[in-house]
């Protein structure tokens, strides 16, 4: 698959920030599962988890898309 550019009304978008968006909002779900069963103080660092986290979600879409 070759990543070309999406038209959305009219403007042309690069298809990683589609991508990006999609795992933003994964991330937000996965922060809200990991916040609801309490997995939130056994990190060191929420923040650094957090971004880690977008960061392999973004991969896997990226990785599964191509």
């Amino acid at each position: 698959m070759r990543f070309t550019e999406i038209d959305l009304f009219g403007v042309y978008v690069a298809p990683i920030s589609l991508m990006m968006v999609a795992a933003w909002v994964i991330t937000v779900v996965l922060r809200r599962l990991s916040s609801r069963f309490s997995w939130e103080p056994h990190v060191w660092h929420p923040a650094l988890f957090v971004f880690a986290i977008y960061i392999a979600v973004l991969s896997s879409i990226v990785l599964i898309a191509g």
